[in-house]
């Protein structure tokens, strides 16, 4: 089991930063696959970047691709979300997830992964 712990959402204005932590608990991340998702009111939870065991594969969706960096510390167990320029859009609750895996690759499914943190509310004004 793996349990997984969000910190760092906050209120911040159009054009600000937040970086985002996933603080992982009980195995060590480094055969996991991660990803960060996110879940605005009324709308589907949408994957917004994933990573590979290694950090060698990285994801982002086409909203935050050149805004986001996702990266990991497998010594630290920790899992990361920069996100810089950010935009009303941006709004959401923000989940990271982990599933065990044996390749070196990502995933963007969210009925894919097995253990989710709790989430953590991002809220950006205009």
């Amino acid at each position: 089991q793996v349990q997984l712990v969000e910190s760092g959402g906050g209120l911040v204005q159009a054009g600000g930063s937040l970086r985002l932590s996933c603080a992982a608990s009980g195995r060590t991340i480094n055969s996991y696959a991660m990803a960060w998702f996110r879940q605005a009111p009324g709308k589907q939870r949408q994957v917004v970047a994933a990573i590979s065991r290694s950090a060698g594969r990285t994801y982002y969706a086409d909203s935050v691709k050149g805004r986001f960096t996702i990266s990991r510390d497998n010594a630290k167990n920790t899992l990361y979300l920069q996100m810089n320029s950010l935009k009303p859009d941006d709004t959401a609750v923000y989940y990271c997830a982990a599933r065990q895996i044996w390749g070196d690759y990502f995933l963007l499914r969210k009925n894919e992964y097995d253990y989710w943190g709790q989430g953590t509310q991002v809220t950006v004004s205009s």
